[in-house]
Order: structure tokens, then C-alpha cells, then sequence
């Protein structure tokens, strides 16, 4: 089947949809590349995707220092667009039983876009009790944060928490509407959906903002980065998951080079088996096919054959989400 990669907007994102889907992709990109045209940017990545057998969401972000309100946003989208994806399968003559159980879809992100995703998966194993889910975040923030920072993300965590609820109530009564079936929503945020990192950037404040004095009274104003590096360090490791986690790390990469090491040692996750550590820089996934070649003006050589870029990038994110899937589908297995 020859698929053209169409990118059609919906709700604030762009959807490719497939029409013989076995699962989604939602992408998030980096801060730039991801702000300006992700479709044009990593359309090889995407194109390869697609070609998968997978319906590509590509999510957008806005320049911000607050991540967790961002990072909401983005959670809010995927449940914007999940009736959408059905009403207009159906509409098309396409299948959509895969968008009928979140446990179909799939998150890949680059550089920044990593730690959205980190924040979604890491908020999966909130407390449901409004009570212990205070308790949690302050227990996890108060090294950190002073008394009013942590009473905001309390109050906005709840205030998104409840939104959700709602929001999926609405989902499957559109669903049912649409085509007269119910869906399996699993958890309110990411839980149990598979995750690649690809060259993940988690930093601080100094990272966006050049010199470092203009940062660190950034920072003194308190209106840096939130959370930084090692409140989102903290979530990660008390959320107890990221046990489905594909992880890609370069070897040229001087910008997500400590990310991708706390990663492999401090959270001694993904296992060995979902660790991939390729040939180089920070912005490998990048890259346009013209013909039998792929445009890259941010690697070395700028021109590939298709066949060598294939061998050095796009097989192992294949390869690993097909490993991931099979991982989930015999831990599911198990637990029946």
C-alpha cells in the first residue's frame, strides 16, 4: 500500500490518520523544531512511522517556563482529539478499533518534548484521594519549592485531575454516539502506554536563557523553569513506572548527555533490551526525504542515502516500539 503522510489539523494538533491503524503515536518535538513545523522537520521519523501502521498526533507546546501547566495542556489535547480520531475514521471508511483502548497509543518525544511526557507518566500514579495526592506533592517538592509554589501545583493538579474525570465521561458518550462502542480508558493520564525518549532534555532555566546571570535572576524572581531538573527527577522515580520506556541516547550528544545518564543509572530503567545509544548529535531525529535521499543540515553528512539513514536511526525506533509492545502484550498477559 503506497500511504502518503497527510497532516490534517485538529483541535490545536495535527493528525495523520491511517487508514488500517494498529496503534497512535502522539509526538511531541523539540522546543524549537516543535514549535515551528515538527510535520516538515522530522517528516522522515514520521514518515516511517506511518508507514508502521500508526495514526501520528503530532502535539504542540508554547514557549513557557512552566512545564506543569504545559504539560496539562498536552494531556487535555490527547482527550480533545480521541473522539475526533474515531468520528473521522468512521466518516473516511477507515478502521478505528485501535482508538477504542488507550492502551493502543504510544508517546514519542524529542529533547524537551521528553520531559512532557516524563511529567504525564510520572503524574499517572497520583493518589485518587485529593488528601494523599497533597500529601505526595508536598512530600515531593518541599526541598525544593517554598509554601505558595506548592500550594499552586496542589491546586492546579487538582483542578486538572477533575477536568479529566469529566473529560472522559464526555469521551465515551461521543464515542458510543459516533459508533456505538465503548472505549477502555485505563488510566486519566499515561499509565500503561509505551514511551520513547529520544535524546531527552531535562534542564534547568540556564539552558533557555543565555548568560547564566540572566537565568539565575530568573530563577531569584522565581519565575524559572517548574519543576526543575530535580523535582522532575523526584516524580520520576516516586511514580514507581516508566516500566514501558524506550530510551535513545547519542553518542555526539553534549545536550542530553547528563538526562540520558540519569536515566540509565540512577533509574536503572529502561532495561538493557530498551536502551539504544546510535551514532550522532543532539538533533539526529531530524530529517526530509527528497527521492532516494535524506536532508539532514544538522548531521554529518547533511545528505544520506535513505538505506544508511534507515540502518543508523529510524530501524531502532521501529525496532525498540515494536519490542515495547511485545513487552506489554506478555506482561498483560501475566497478570491475566
Amino acid at each position: 500500500m503506497n500511504l502518503k503522510l497527510r497532516f490534517r489539523p485538529v483541535s490545536h494538533s495535527w493528525v495523520a490518520l491511517h487508514p488500517q491503524p494498529k496503534g497512535v503515536i502522539q509526538f511531541i518535538a523539540g522546543a524549537f523544531f516543535g514549535t515551528f513545523g515538527p510535520m516538515i522537520f522530522y517528516r522522515y521519523l514520521l514518515q516511517c512511522l506511518f508507514e508502521q501502521g500508526y495514526t501520528i498526533i503530532l502535539l504542540p507546546f508554547n514557549f513557557t517556563f512552566n512545564h506543569y501547566i504545559e504539560a496539562g495542556f498536552l494531556i487535555r489535547e490527547q482527550y480533545e482529539i480521541l473522539p475526533e480520531l474515531v468520528r473521522m475514521a468512521s466518516f473516511e471508511g477507515y478502521a478505528y478499533e485501535a482508538y477504542l483502548d488507550d492502551k493502543n497509543f504510544s508517546w514519542i518525544g524529542h529533547s524537551l518534548g521528553c520531559k512532557y511526557i516524563s511529567l504525564l507518566e510520572g503524574f499517572s500514579n497520583l493518589p485518587e484521594n485529593s488528601q494523599e495526592r497533597k500529601q505526595f506533592i508536598w512530600k515531593l517538592l518541599s526541598k525544593t519549592s517554598d509554601e505558595a509554589q506548592i500550594q499552586s501545583v496542589v491546586a492546579d493538579i487538582n483542578i486538572l485531575v477533575d477536568e479529566l474525570t469529566q473529560k472522559i465521561d464526555e469521551v465515551r458518550q461521543l464515542i458510543h454516539a459516533y459508533v456505538n462502542r465503548d472505549i477502555i480508558i485505563n488510566s486519566i493520564f499515561i499509565k500503561g502506554q509505551e514511551s520513547i525518549l529520544l535524546a531527552p532534555d531535562i534542564s534547568d532555566t540556564a539552558s533557555a536563557i543565555r548568560p547564566q546571570f540572566l537565568a539565575n535572576f530568573i530563577d531569584y524572581l522565581g519565575l524559572g523553569v517548574e519543576p526543575t531538573p530535580e523535582e522532575t527527577f523526584n516524580l520520576i522515580q516516586e511514580s514507581g513506572l516508566f516500566n514501558l520506556l524506550g530510551l535513545v541516547c547519542f553518542k555526539s550528544d553534549n545536550i542530553a548527555k547528563s538526562t540520558c545518564q540519569w536515566f540509565i543509572n540512577t533509574l536503572k530503567k529502561p532495561p538493557k533490551d530498551f536502551l539504544r545509544t546510535l551514532e550522532g548529535g543532539h538533533l539526529k531525529p531530524l530529517g526530509i526525504r527528497l527521492g532516494n535521499i535524506v536532508i539532514n543540515l544538522f548531521d554529518r553528512p547533511v545528505i544520506k542515502l535513505v538505506q544508511k539513514r534507515n540502518l543508523e536511526f529510524e530501524l531502532y525506533v521501529t525496532e525498540l516500539l515494536k519490542e515495547l509492545k511485545k513487552f506489554q502484550h506478555e506482561k498483560d498477559s501475566k497478570s491475566k
